[in-house]
Formats: structure tokens, C-alpha cells, sequence
């Protein structure tokens, strides 16, 4: 998620009412997770465990709870609680506003695009040209369909990311104020829910086709050229690439690779990344080749073990 205009180390400190290690100058350009940090953003760390990657990932301003040798071109905000701020800094910059009408007058829709009864469009959503909308589709702020997309009824983007820590008093959510992106000639189901990203987006790329009752989860990023069919479960910050193929009832891990081309069979749990151009099986996943070899010879052992 990145700022309207750059931010100062001082002033993000002042907004946390935190302490900082570095230029009071230093330039901050925004926040991101982990996994998709660029040079100006902030990134949170909580746990010791992951200190040493939040130091020496590409972020330069490190969120973290611990007073530590600040990285040499880096700075540091030093807090009691990181994801209590990091949900501070989401809200002060990309705070909820709520719509005041279906179609919100914000939206942006492009010619000869068909929005059905019952739509609803956020704020500063952006839709292209040819775009068919069906009735009771749920377009949350901020979203971005490309050309020549078909959403079917039911479907619902923007949703908040399934992402919250464990306090002694309940579950703490994180802010989502990332987006989700369509680009053209994405075609989603009936009843599909794909969840906005948590600080980045989360993208279905051109030309890719989902059946219905198809959950995609924050910040996975879904190659060209895809087919997934029903009741697929894709987790968060999950890399799909071009030209897969996922039959029906599949689920996945967080943050795994599907590579290009490949096939994962219906029912399978991918619990795994996986090269592409191959075909894959079973729960936990293999290829679907070796996996019914392995069946087979397990059935032929019980079969003469039995006689």
C-alpha cells in the first residue's frame, strides 16, 4: 500500500507515538508484507524469529519491538506492539469509508459495460469496457477489472484477508487495505470470493476462467491463462502461473508455487510448492504418475498378502 505522497521517519513515528533510529528525514513511501516489501516501504516484525528477515528484506523501514543494530541505509520504529501500529498507520491512510449509495458515484465504468440489478460497486472502483456484472455481486472500494470480464452472480471481491493474531483477550484482526485486480478477460463463477490483498493486491491475470463457489485468498497472484474449477480453496500470498490447471476441490497451503503448466487433480491438497509441466495427486500432493504407481503396488501387496 503506498502513500498519497511520501511520508517522513518523524512524522510516522509522531502518528505512532513510537521512537525512531535513523534520519528524522528519512523518506517512507509506504507498507507492505514481507513477502512483497520494495525499497520506502515499512514492514512489521513481532516475533524473534523473523527479525533477521525483516532487517534484510528490501524494506528500509523496519516496524519492530526490539531495539537492534539498525541496517546500514535503513531506519527503525521502535514499538511496543508492531501490529497494533501497522493496523494504525493502514487506518490513518486508507481509512473505511462507508458508500452512500450501490453504485458509488466515485466508480469509473467503461463502455458497453452491463452492471445487472442488485450490483454493488464500491468507492473508487474501476471497471473497463464489455464487462458483464451479474446480479448481487459485491465490488469492494478500490478494486480494478480490466475489458471483456464476466463476474456471475454472488461473486464478491474485496473482501477482508483471513489474517489475525492470537491475544490472550480474542483473535486481533489485521487491516486489509490492499486491492484485488482483474485484468481482461478474466471470467469468475457464481458465488466466488477473492479477498483484497492485506497491503499489496491480490490478481487473477488476463485470461484466466473460474468456476463457481472458487475462494481466492489475500495476496495471491494467479497467472494467464488459468482454469480452476468449483470449490477450490487458494490460500493467501499464493503464486500461481500461467496456463495451470486445478480440478475441483483442491486446497492449498499459504505461500506456495504452482509452476507453470501444471495440472493438480481434483481433490488434491497441495501442501507444497510444485514445478510445472507436470501432473499431481493426492493428499500430501506428488505426481499423480508415482502416485498411482505407489496404489497400485499397494493394492497388489494387500491383495497377496491376503492369499
Amino acid at each position: 500500500m503506498k502513500f498519497k505522497k511520501p511520508q517522513t521517519l518523524q512524522q510516522i513515528a509522531a502518528l505512532l507515538k513510537v521512537d525512531f533510529v535513523g534520519n528524522a528525514n528519512f523518506e517512507i513511501l509506504g507498507i507492505n508484507e514481507i513477502h512483497v516489501v520494495e525499497k520506502g516501504d515499512i514492514v512489521f516484525v513481532d516475533h524473534p524469529k523473523y527479525y533477521d528477515k525483516a532487517l534484510n528484506s528490501n524494506a528500509t523501514t523496519i516496524l519492530i519491538n526490539k531495539s537492534v543494530a539498525c541496517p546500514e541505509g535503513k531506519s527503525l520504529l521502535i514499538s511496543e506492539d508492531p501490529f497494533r501500529d501497522f493496523n494504525k498507520i493502514t487506518n490513518h491512510f486508507n481509512p473505511f469509508i462507508a458508500s452512500k449509495a450501490s453504485i458509488s458515484d466515485s466508480a469509473k465504468i467503461g463502455e458497453n459495460t452491463i452492471i445487472q440489478p442488485n450490483v454493488f460497486i464500491g468507492n473508487n472502483v474501476n471497471i473497463g469496457k464489455n464487462c458483464i456484472i451479474h446480479s448481487n455481486v459485491s465490488i469492494y472500494d478500490n478494486s480494478v477489472i480490466g475489458n471483456n470480464v464476466t463476474i456471475h452472480a454472488n461473486t464478491v471481491l474485496g473482501a477482508d484477508a483471513f489474517y489475525y493474531k492470537n491475544r490472550p483477550e480474542g483473535f486481533d484482526k489485521l487491516l486489509s487495505g490492499g486491492r484485488v485486480v482483474l485484468e481482461d478477460h478474466v471470467d469468475l463463477g457464481a458465488s466466488c470470493t477473492i479477498d483484497k490483498g492485506v497491503t499489496g493486491d491480490t490478481t487473477i491475470k488476463a485470461g484466466t476462467k473460474i468456476d463457481n463457489q472458487v475462494h481466492v485468498g489475500h495476496d495471491t497472484v494467479i497467472g494467464k491463462k488459468c482454469l480452476i474449477a468449483s470449490q477450490t480453496g487458494i490460500a493467501g500470498c499464493v503464486i500461481i502461473e500461467d496456463e495451470v490447471t486445478i480440478w475441483g476441490q483442491v486446497g492449498t497451503n499459504s505461500g506456495i508455487t504452482i509452476g507453470k503448466g501444471a495440472v493438480i487433480l481434483g481433490q488434491t491438497g497441495v501442501t507444497k510448492s510444485v514445478p510445472g509441466n507436470k501432473t499431481y495427486f493426492g493428499t500430501p500432493i506428488s505426481e499423480s504418475r508415482k502416485k498411482l504407481k505407489e496404489m497400485a503396488e499397494i493394492k497388489r501387496f494387500l491383495k497377496d498378502r491376503n492369499h
